[in-house]
């Protein structure tokens, strides 16, 4: 009994210290587990104490923090969608539609991290884009008909919605930016929707019918302007063949009066040849009509008469011989 006792008292002091050591390691473990923390990239650390916001944030990577009395929260800071899905919404009719799904584009800018927590939580999309969409896509639809909502405007849907969501944005979060707004197409009742497939058919035959009408109008069209420019071109020619003939005959009537005029031309120089021709010999018979060549003219011509005159016509007989010698003569004659 004294040796085991002794045995039991050397060896309890070596089991404390095991134990108290393995309880450290415990301890040191748990806190680790509970105070190290991370915080992914794209994302910026909220922290809470008591439930109170501290006024730090932590970027991405590995942190520390008092176990079980502070907390933490990752705030994504890059683009996020947020879809908003089966939003009830009633027309100035009163016929109740259904949006399935809006997705809202947005980015919270790190800086305004601590801010937006503050004043909207951890959960802001909430209050800043999911109560805001129901609330404009129900004053949207309160103020239009189903006809407008579902057709007409649909398209204007996005944009208006993106706008609205924005300008409220920088009055309570300027830190956060709406990018884009999607919007499926809305549930309308049954009946409804068969009505507008049937309009929609209806819509797409006149389109058909008004494309073949444009189609008829375009050959027509093609074929009357090809008449045209047929007609243009024989016009044309008919012109360039009717201006060849003018031509032609204005040439055929240049040439005539040219071959007039030589003709002329060649008469004139004839007659002015003659002309010379004879004046020359009239000066040249004027220049033998002398004295003596008349005296002897008039002997001759005496010679040659057989009349005989008596008395008083004697003179004038001769006179008149001597005249008419030359007179008749062909040295004489002057044209």
């Amino acid at each position: 009994m004294t040796k085991q006792s002794c045995f039991c008292s050397q060896v309890s002091p070596m089991a404390d210290q095991s134990s108290i050591l393995a309880l450290l390691i415990l301890a040191v473990g748990v806190t680790v587990h509970f105070s190290l923390h991370k915080v992914d990239e794209g994302h910026v650390g909220v922290y809470y104490r008591g439930g109170a916001l501290l006024p730090v944030t932590c970027q991405p990577g590995f942190h520390m923090m008092v176990p079980l009395l502070t907390s933490y929260k990752a705030i994504q800071t890059t683009l996020q969608t947020d879809e908003v899905k089966n939003v009830p919404c009633g027309t100035s009719g009163g016929v109740m539609i259904y949006f399935e799904r809006i997705e809202v584009v947005n980015k919270l800018e790190p800086q305004s991290v601590l801010d937006m927590v503050r004043n909207f939580t951890a959960e802001y999309d909430k209050t800043l884009i999911f109560n805001k969409v129901h609330h404009e896509l129900n004053q949207f639809c309160s103020a239009h008909t189903l006809h407008e909502v579902y057709i007409d405007l649909f398209d204007q849907i996005d944009e208006n919605l993106r706008t609205a969501l924005q300008k409220d944005l920088h009055e309570m979060a300027p830190g956060l930016q709406v990018q884009a707004v999607r919007v499926t197409k809305p549930k309308i009742p049954e009946s409804i929707r068969k009505n507008y497939e049937l309009m929609e058919a209806e819509k797409s035959k006149l389109l058909i019918a008004a494309q073949h009408q444009k189609v008829v109008e375009k050959e027509a069209e093609t074929a009357r302007r090809k008449a045209i420019i047929e007609a243009e071109k024989e016009s044309q020619v008919a012109k360039i063949q009717y201006e060849q003939k003018i031509m032609e005959k204005e040439s055929l009537q240049k040439m005539e009066l040219i071959e007039d005029s030589i003709h002329k031309a060649k008469h004139i120089t004839q007659a002015e040849a003659e002309y010379y021709h004879l004046k020359k010999q009239a000066e040249a018979n004027m220049l033998l009509l002398t004295k003596e060549y008349l005296e002897l003219k008039k002997y001759e011509a005496l010679s040659n008469n057989n009349k005989v005159y008596f008395g008083s016509d004697i003179p004038n007989m001769y006179l008149q011989a001597g005249v008419g010698m030359a007179a008749t003569s062909p040295e004489v004659q002057v044209q």
